[in-house]
């Protein structure tokens, strides 16, 4: 439940080559900014502007003035980055998305559709397709005795090898307003998170993580 495949839609998003080879989602957080470097060649001038050496984005997606645009960058079709959002570099961020009024972007990749409008921090994660982060939600993407961050569910514990690593959200993920996603936070298809939650390990899809950390499946 915690593979690639589980959890998104690699035909929504234009970095689907990043996953090639890859059996879990966070294998590809080393790779980000050397696909964004490679990608970016191949991107048409007809459709994308290349402000920077390294740093393109959509001829029709909206950045405020006041946004900072760190690069490596990539902002597809139809993204709107509003007022005073920082990227601090190595951030795909897919077609019609979202990035907010002083969200932050560190080495992440926002499937089409996400959005992350208020007052987020997104570092070291990856974002499926339509998933939504309520205002003031953030990855805390290292551990406070910063040793490596282990994925667990049940009994079963993943080594990553990673000092750095945020959360995976599959598609359609809720997140409610000023939720923390600890490190190795993976999110299943379809699942929400109640507001104010510190969530941990992996939740399954179709669920919902309700206040206390009690897990329910969804009905129907």
């Amino acid at each position: 439940m915690y593979k690639i495949n589980d959890l998104l839609d690699l035909s929504k998003t234009r970095a689907f080559g990043l996953f090639e080879n890859k059996v879990y989602p966070w294998e590809a957080l080393d790779d980000i900014k050397g696909f964004i470097l490679e990608l970016g060649k191949t991107l048409s001038e007809d459709e994308f502007d290349h402000p920077a050496d390294d740093i393109w984005i959509a001829k029709d997606a909206k950045v405020f003035s006041s946004a900072f645009i760190g690069g490596p960058c990539i902002i597809d079709s139809g993204a709107e980055i509003r007022q005073c959002a920082f990227i601090r570099g190595s951030a795909i961020v897919g077609k019609n998305c979202v990035v907010g009024n002083s969200t932050e972007l560190k080495n992440v990749v926002l499937f089409d559709g996400v959005q992350v409008p208020h007052y987020n921090y997104v570092g070291d994660s990856i974002l499926g397709y339509k998933s939504h982060m309520g205002a003031g939600s953030i990855t805390s993407n290292v551990k406070s005795d910063k040793t490596l961050v282990t994925v667990k569910f049940n009994d079963e514990r993943i080594e990553t090898g990673r000092k750095k690593f945020g959360a995976i959200l599959g598609d359609f993920v809720e997140v409610g307003c000023n939720s923390v996603l600890n490190p190795g936070t993976v999110v299943g298809r379809n699942s929400n998170i109640y507001p104010v939650s510190c969530v941990r390990g992996v939740i399954p899809e179709s669920s919902i993580y309700k206040t206390g950390g009690l897990i329910v499946q969804k009905r129907g």
